[in-house]
């Protein structure tokens, strides 16, 4: 993998556009497309502020992870929202999404009268269904 690729494989690692790399650096989205194109090649300077933002300089430089280990990936806001109420959830709550993320297998709940509540594959839940025809009375 050449330094370009480096560099963009840690910009995409850290979930920085372009033009959010761009900013970091004080330069335009046309230059950091030239460095991912090897055209052209950022600056010490402009490398110590993307360390700063979490990249692995080391890395892109000579194919080596600083510390001998690759870095996580960076989770985005949702997925760290998600982290977050997963591990404050008790662990009954845990477990149900842990089976509707992994398409856990069907399971019907009588919940009083003609309401249920159904979890099937796929991570889909659905909740509260009703008959679909409603029963008639004879007079």
């Amino acid at each position: 993998m050449s330094v370009q690729e480096r560099f963009k494989a840690e910009r995409e690692r850290l979930r920085l556009t372009q033009p959010q790399a761009a900013d970091l650096t004080g330069v335009g989205k046309t230059t950091v497309i030239n460095w991912e194109k090897g055209l052209s090649s950022p600056t010490a300077v402009q490398l110590a502020e993307l360390a700063k933002a979490g990249m692995d300089v080391l890395y892109v430089i000579t194919g080596d992870h600083a510390g001998g280990v690759s870095p996580a990936p960076t989770l985005s806001a949702e997925e760290q929202t998600m982290l977050d109420y997963f591990r404050d959830a008790s662990k009954e709550v845990r477990r149900a999404a842990l089976g509707a993320l992994l398409g856990a297998p069907a399971v019907m709940k009588q919940v009083g009268g003609s309401h249920s509540q159904h979890n099937s594959g796929a991570g889909s839940v659905q909740i509260g269904t009703m008959e679909s025809t409603p029963s008639r009375r004879r007079k």
